[in-house]
């Protein structure tokens, strides 16, 4: 039983989602905030090979230092308390995007990996009139589950569960920052 309660949890085709929220305080949220703000995103990132044509911002943190950030030693013990195997942060890399950004759906493994990814919305304010939502898909490519954007929410999911992060509205004058951490069973 996890030490943490999620606000919310849901299986994707027998795959978990949990979202959690008030795991960091305000100071944090803004602090990490700010720094990504001035961080040194590149136009690199893509979902998949066959929409390489359409590179998204993402800036990659080395992971010895990501590992002294709060918001990822709160993700280990946040991984840790769900499951019974052991696992290890393996990537670690921070996506922006503004309005008219394109973001495809993807997975984050293959689906025997039994890898989970944890999602950090980071932001400093978000207003649900903004879009920006992650939806998750099931198999048959049919939305089943969303996670809104709210400051420094966390959702952690297996990374073979397709999903996509939306562009926020074009009423939104704020990037969308998801700060993303990959894990590993050990």
């Amino acid at each position: 039983m996890s030490l943490f309660k999620p606000k919310k949890q849901a299986m994707v085709d027998g795959r978990p989602i949990y979202v959690f929220d008030d795991l960091l305080e305000k100071p944090v949220i803004d602090e990490v905030n700010t720094a990504l703000s001035g961080a040194a995103f590149t136009h690199t990132e893509i979902a998949r090979p066959d929409v390489e044509a359409y590179r998204h911002w993402a800036f990659n943190m080395p992971l010895e230092k990501a590992k002294h950030l709060p918001l990822v030693q709160m993700a280990d013990k946040v991984i840790a308390s769900l499951f019974d195997k052991p696992y290890q942060i393996y990537r670690c890399y921070c996506n922006v995007a503004s309005h008219g950004d394109m973001l495809f759906p993807h997975t984050d493994c293959q689906p025997n990996a039994k890898e989970m990814t944890a999602l950090w919305f980071i932001q400093d304010e978000w207003n649900y009139e903004w879009g920006g939502e992650t939806i998750f898909y099931n198999k048959e490519k049919d939305a089943e589950v969303v996670v809104t954007p709210k400051p420094g929410r966390l959702a952690i999911f297996d990374g073979a569960i397709e999903h996509a992060g939306n562009a926020p509205h074009r009423v939104c004058t704020k990037p969308r920052y998801t700060f993303a951490l990959k894990y590993e069973l050990i």
